[in-house]
């Protein structure tokens, strides 16, 4: 049997040049270690349909690739991938897909029998707002016999989740909050939260979607994209804006730079208030027409 960690020299990884930096860099050194192929396929990043997305990846397709890898949503733009479409495309072909999550899980609703991959990872501590260091794996049952673990596990454990846990001591604190954090998301509802997280986005893209040195690097319909968004300002470099933002208003965002596009990265979470957004709207326009000089 063979898992997605055992790969022979020539086989090949297909992923995105919009996959995060650390799950790229993980098949990077096993392309140095072992002598495999990563190809990394474009797509535009605020596309039309969802159906664009898929389609790069298909294009990538040979008949050496053995595992494909996406983010279920991009964690430069927000743009939410088509995860069932392109498991479909890979169980076509007998290839299995590894979904980073990072930035789905507590955004929006979905459920794994809906996305219907082999292998789904996160972290925990961005939209859940769980402890830095905790996430979850869940890896389809009929492959965790034949994936190894990072961390040696115990004789017996062979087809056992569990033996993905054996990471040797840790504090207990970060994981039992875990629960806590959980509570507080489900009292909440997700639908609800995806709800507000899209209004407080409406309430400062609304204040400069008409000037026309704004650029959203972000598809905003629904579909495509929920509380994480890319914008840009034609004329300001996005670390000044972003250095800007922080030091007039205590306003902080992420500068984003890609070969595509570049801009700043917003995320506004629950609670964010509405006078906060407001504010940041306020400064964006105040920076689309009198520059920050």
């Amino acid at each position: 049997k063979l898992g997605a960690d055992r790969l022979q020299p020539g086989d090949e990884v297909l992923t995105t040049d919009q996959d995060y930096p650390r799950m790229i860099n993980g098949f990077k050194q096993r392309v140095r270690r072992e002598g495999i192929k990563m190809v990394q396929v474009s797509f535009p990043n605020v596309p039309n349909s969802k159906q664009e997305l898929v389609d790069a990846i298909e294009g990538g397709i040979t008949d050496k690739t053995k595992v494909i890898l996406i983010c279920h949503v991009i964690n430069l733009t927000g743009q939410i991938w088509p995860v069932r479409d392109v498991v479909e495309l890979g169980r076509k072909r007998g290839i299995p897909v590894i979904v980073d999550g990072a930035h789905a899980f507590a955004q929006f609703p979905f459920d794994r029998d809906g996305l219907d991959c082999d292998y789904y990872g996160t972290s925990l501590h961005k939209w859940l707002m769980a402890p830095i260091g905790t996430g979850f794996l869940y890896v389809r049952k009929k492959n965790i016999e034949p994936l190894w673990p990072l961390m040696a596990d115990n004789d017996g454990q062979h087809d056992n989740i569990r033996k993905f846990e054996e990471i040797g001591t840790h504090p207990a604190a970060n994981h039992n909050a875990i629960a806590e954090a959980l509570t507080f998301h489900e009292m909440i509802g997700v639908a609800r939260k995806a709800e507000r997280l899209r209004y407080l986005r409406s309430v400062w893209v609304d204040k400069i979607r008409g000037e026309k040195n704004v650029r959203f690097n972000t598809n905003l319909l629904p579909e495509h994209s929920c509380g994480l968004t890319n914008v840009e300002i034609v004329g300001i470099e996005p670390g000044k804006l972003a250095g800007w933002l922080l030091n007039e208003y205590g306003i902080l965002v992420t500068t984003i730079g890609h070969k595509q596009f570049q801009g700043i990265r917003v995320t506004p979470n629950v609670y964010s208030t509405l006078s906060e957004v407001r504010l940041f709207g306020d400064a964006m326009l105040r920076a689309c027409r009198e520059g920050i000089a």
